[in-house]
C-alpha cells in the first residue's frame, strides 16, 4: 500500500484529477502503475509486468527506485517494510 506522496501532483493523478505539472497524456497509465505499486506485496512483484522495468536509482538518488510510465515519465519511490513511500511521477531524465 502506497505510504506516502511525494508531492500533490502525484496525489492528483491518484485521485484521478486534473494535475497541471503532469503531462495530461499520461494521466491513464500513470494512474494505472500507481495502482499497480499500491497492490505490491513486496519491490520484487513490480517486476511483472516486463514493461515496468523496475530499476535501481543510482548516485544521489540511492534508495530510490523506479518504475516507466513511458520513455519519458517515471515512478519513483522508496521502498520501506510498510510499502512504497514518496511517490513521485516525474520526468527525471
Amino acid at each position: 500500500m502506497i505510504q506516502s506522496f511525494g508531492n500533490r501532483d502525484t496525489e492528483l493523478v491518484w485521485l484521478r484529477e486534473a494535475s497541471p505539472r503532469i503531462d495530461p497524456r499520461i494521466h491513464k497509465t500513470s494512474n494505472r502503475k500507481l495502482h499497480q505499486l499500491d497492490a505490491a506485496v513486496s519491490l520484487n512483484s513490480l517486476r511483472v509486468p516486463p514493461g515496468n522495468r523496475l530499476e535501481a536509482l543510482k548516485g544521489d538518488r540511492k534508495g530510490t527506485f523506479s518504475i516507466r510510465v513511458n520513455q519519458q515519465w517515471r515512478i519513483t519511490f522508496r521502498w520501506t517494510e510498510a510499502g512504497p513511500a514518496d511517490v513521485v511521477i516525474e520526468d527525471y531524465h
